[in-house]
C-alpha cells in the first residue's frame, strides 16, 4: 500500500512541476497582444489558463493528500524504525566467552600400523 502511495506522490510531484513550468507569467499576456504567437495556442487565449490552473490545483491537492498519508503511515509503523533495531546484538556471558576463546585440546594422533 505504501509503495502505491509513493508512486502516486512522485507522479503528482512531477505533474505539478510540469504544469507550473507550462504556465505563463503575469507579463506574458502583454506579449500575446503584440503577436508573439501565444494567442494561437491549442486552447485559445483564455482556455489554456483555466485548464492549466485547474489541473495544477487538482495535482497540488493530490500531492498534499499523499504527503499527509505518507506522514501518517510513517508515524504508525510497527516495524523496526532503524537498521540498528532490526539487528540486535546477542551478548555472550563472560563464562561462555572464556570457553569460546580457548581452543579445545587436540586429541593425540593414533599411530596406525601398516600390515606388511
Amino acid at each position: 500500500m505504501e509503495t502505491i502511495v509513493w508512486i502516486v506522490h512522485a507522479l503528482a510531484c512531477l505533474g505539478v512541476i510540469g504544469l507550473v513550468l507550462l504556465q505563463h507569467g503575469k507579463g506574458a499576456d502583454m506579449g500575446a497582444a503584440f503577436g508573439s504567437g501565444a494567442s494561437g495556442s491549442l486552447f485559445g487565449v483564455t482556455g489554456s489558463t483555466n485548464f492549466l490552473s485547474r489541473a495544477t490545483a487538482i495535482l497540488v491537492a493530490v500531492f498534499f493528500t499523499t504527503s499527509l498519508t505518507l506522514a501518517y503511515m510513517s508515524s504508525h509503523r510497527t516495524k523496526a524504525s532503524s537498521v540498528m533495531d532490526a539487528h540486535k546484538t546477542v551478548l555472550v556471558p563472560a563464562a561462555d566467552a572464556n570457553k569460546a576463546a580457548t581452543p579445545a585440546p587436540a586429541a593425540p594422533a593414533k599411530s596406525q600400523e601398516v600390515p606388511k
